[in-house]
């Protein structure tokens, strides 16, 4: 790719700009690195709305997250981040990769973090995933005059990517939020429901080698409400499965099998677990789609994996399938709060949710999720994917699950799919769960083509 002509004309008409195209560094971690020159700064453009619903563009250092109450309190306007399918939708009629962060592109208002006026150059995203537009800070701060400054972002957290310290930081973040209450509903914020009792029989009925077909289905009847959901996914045209699926039996035998029913059954029985009394319906629509999309997309990268070096189809699925559990936690333990992260997300898309969280709460959904199963003794595969899933550079114990998890999702991401931007996946990724890159793209875009039929899935999972 190139830059688009329309960005180089815009360059070219503004006067005192003397730019060069320069290509884009390779990250290969989920947060884009500013370089390790302190006066060099790569530039993100964002497309915010205001309370006029006006669409304006937002300039920032692409490894900071945006304040919106500090833009609040500088600008004197209510601005939200907008939805990802109205940004990929604009930037796809205008053949463009990224949101370019050249100021005043499409003539929109933009408002400029001041922290960029101090760098001696400035890396601006062109729109073109391959190459920037590289100008000193005479130049950016020429074509910036027009544009708003002010104070409105701070550097994303480090992640600490060990689990050795999960439970005190929960701790330490639930004190946070709830210091001026007495211990007492301190114990109770922090208390979650038990492992529910079916999943439990799962859990007990998975460690059991003589284990049969009607082992499971029994289990799964005794939930009519879970029975249902699990006949419901058989019976989706996703499957293609002939005839009518009647009954739990059926779905094991002529459509999904022993093994994926078991770790469906214990997914949705999880997803059971929490109130969602936090979460508006459009949440909860969310998570189902991002659940029941995951977890296909999981499903079909294993399949492509040959044998030899293929994970465990069913913990694999069940990581796909739990992928955002953490946001249901969140959502128990910090209602108040919930609605404020969603709109920290929603306006930081270029950076990575679990740094958003930790930016916002003290603490990273992945941590909360991985620390709760592991207190349900859930298998370690799926503690560790879910733990490891915005760290593709984890190469630990059960690495392939976690591995599977963020690959599934910046594929979907890069089709155009989720709640995150596209980005570059470094080739050691595909290697290392043995996938060929290009049949790996080929399976989402062939999931993506069934998304009528996973949006239906998605719709009675909500019930």
């Amino acid at each position: 790719m190139s830059v688009s002509q329309k960005i180089i004309d815009l360059l070219q008409d503004k006067p005192n700009v003397a730019y060069t195209i320069t290509p884009k560094p390779v990250a290969n971690k989920p947060i884009s690195i500013v370089p390790k020159n302190d006066m060099s700064c790569l530039v993100k453009g964002l497309i915010f709305k205001d309370n006029q619903n006006q669409q304006v563009q937002v300039l920032v250092p692409q490894g900071n997250i945006v304040d919106l109450d500090a833009m609040f309190r500088h600008f004197g306007r209510q601005f939200e981040g907008v939805k990802l399918q109205e940004v990929w939708s604009l930037i796809n009629a205008k053949e463009l990769h990224t949101v370019p962060a050249i100021p005043q592109w499409q003539n929109m208002p933009t408002f400029i973090d001041e922290s960029l006026l101090k760098k001696e150059e400035l890396l601006l995203d062109s729109g073109d995933s391959e190459q920037l537009v590289k100008l000193n800070h005479d130049s950016f701060s020429s074509m910036a005059e027009p544009c708003e400054i002010g104070s409105f972002s701070s550097p994303a957290p480090v992640m600490d990517e060990s689990n050795a310290n999960d439970e005190a930081h929960i701790l330490e973040s639930v004190k946070r939020f709830t210091e001026r209450r007495i211990k007492q509903r301190l114990d109770e914020t922090l208390e979650l429901p038990p492992l529910p009792e079916t999943a439990q029989r799962i859990i007990k009925l998975r460690a059991d080698p003589n284990a049969d077909i009607n082992d499971l289905t029994n289990i799964v009847e005794i939930d009519p409400s879970l029975a249902a959901q699990v006949v419901s996914w058989a019976a989706s045209p996703y499957y293609s499965a002939p005839g009518k699926i009647k009954s739990v039996h059926d779905a094991i035998v002529r459509v999904l099998g022993f093994d994926m029913v078991l770790n469906l059954a214990l997914g949705l029985a999880l997803g059971k677990t929490l109130t969602m009394k936090a979460l508006s319906k459009s949440d909860v629509d969310e998570y189902w789609q991002n659940a029941v999309y995951t977890a296909a997309t999981v499903e079909g990268l294993v399949t492509s994996i040959s044998r030899e070096h293929r994970p465990s189809f069913g913990m694999a699925y069940l990581s796909g399938l739990l992928n955002n559990f953490g946001s249901l936690i969140v959502a128990e333990i910090f209602p108040p709060y919930y609605q404020l992260l969603t709109r920290a997300k929603s306006a930081n898309p270029h950076i990575h949710p679990p740094a958003v969280e930790q930016h916002t709460l003290g603490v990273s959904s992945n941590q909360i999720s991985s620390w709760l199963l592991n207190n349900w003794n859930m298998p370690e595969e799926v503690v560790t994917a879910l733990r490891q899933q915005s760290n593709p550079m984890f190469n630990g114990e059960h690495a392939a699950y976690a591995k599977l998890n963020y690959l599934a999702k910046q594929l979907l991401a890069n089709q155009g799919y989720g709640s995150i931007l596209p980005a570059p996946i470094d080739k050691s990724i595909f290697d290392a769960l043995h996938l060929n890159e290009e049949t790996a793209k080929e399976t989402v875009a062939n999931i993506l083509e069934s998304g009528n039929d996973l949006d239906a899935i998605a719709e009675k999972m909500r019930g």
